[in-house]
């Protein structure tokens, strides 16, 4: 697999920016599942059952979440959790394989780019399924940080199951 990341510029406006580096940790979270059978993606090496299959399978959900239905404030959204299992986004849908939820993650990111592509990021967010009122800058920023944080988890389990590293 060639490397799927684009890198930011070195100089643009903030919008530019911050949609750059939320894109370059897209491209490193599908980046770090190269040459993977399922069953590898799904191995999981600690207590919580963390894998690289529901790491990205999260992050489509959470993606869905920010930008598709606070965001974009979109009626007809369905979510894998509960109540009863809140953590259901993170075993990936039913019988689902990688390349599955690879392509719903990369589809979700689409739609985001959709929704943020004519986005104010001084326009307050207040819909209803939000619980607080908040800009779009923050929901980027928070997106940035969401998907940076587990690109890392991604590098640590990487190595622990095949040796690869990342950069």
């Amino acid at each position: 697999m060639e490397d799927p990341r684009v890198y930011p510029p070195r100089t643009a406006d903030e919008k530019t920016m911050l949609l750059a580096y939320l894109d370059m940790y897209r491209g490193t979270m599908v980046w770090k599942l190269r040459d993977l059978t399922d069953e590898q993606a799904k191995w999981s090496p600690v207590p919580s059952g963390t894998s690289l299959f529901g790491l990205v399978a999260h992050l489509a959900m959470v993606e869905r979440w920010w930008f598709t239905a606070v965001m974009a404030d979109a009626d007809e959204v369905d979510f894998p959790w509960s109540d009863d299992d809140p953590d259901a986004d993170w075993r990936g849908p039913e019988g689902a394989t990688l390349a599955d939820v690879v392509a719903l993650y990369e589809s979700e990111c689409e739609r985001s780019r959709a929704v943020t592509r004519d986005i104010d990021l001084d326009a307050i967010m207040s819909t209803r399924r939000a619980k607080h009122t908040r800009n779009a800058r923050e929901i980027v920023v928070h997106m940035i940080e969401e998907t940076a944080r587990h690109a890392g988890h991604a590098d640590i389990i990487r190595e622990l199951l095949d040796g690869v590293v990342g950069e």
